[in-house]
């Protein structure tokens, strides 16, 4: 299986396996839902480039993960964008590829087109090996 699709599939999991932040949210989505109330969160896009070796099969995946809320202020998101970080901090290994580190790009917070909405969304560099 893909590094891109193996991956992403174990951090959604992580993500709704997460007490703490599913406290918060409404839901995770792998991809953007048809439909859905904020709280909530967005799996998205999942660059892969190669991170390999003479001898090791790598990649160097760039994952976003993008929370939405209403409110006349985001603070809320600032605990749910911790928990995020924790979880994706701690992912382990996926079908084939162990994940070797995960670390934090960049982040944005901006407001949405919806009436007080707004968007955190936050980049993740991870590098896995094959096995």
């Amino acid at each position: 299986m893909s590094a891109e699709v193996a991956v992403r599939g174990v951090v959604v999991a992580a993500l709704r396996g997460d007490a703490d932040l599913m406290a918060g949210l409404n839901g995770v989505f792998d991809g953007t839902p048809g439909r859905a109330s904020a709280p909530y969160g967005v799996v998205g896009d999942c660059v892969a480039l190669d991170w390999g070796a003479k001898d090791v099969e790598g990649r160097e995946l760039t994952l976003t993960v993008s929370l939405f809320d209403v409110g006349e202020a985001p603070s809320r998101l600032a605990g749910l964008l911790g928990r995020v970080d924790a979880v994706l901090r701690a992912v382990g290994s996926a079908e084939g590829w162990r994940v070797v580190s995960a670390r934090l790009v960049r982040s944005r917070l901006s407001r949405t087109g919806a009436r007080d909405g707004w968007q955190a969304l936050v980049d993740y560099r991870l590098r896995v090996v094959c096995g």
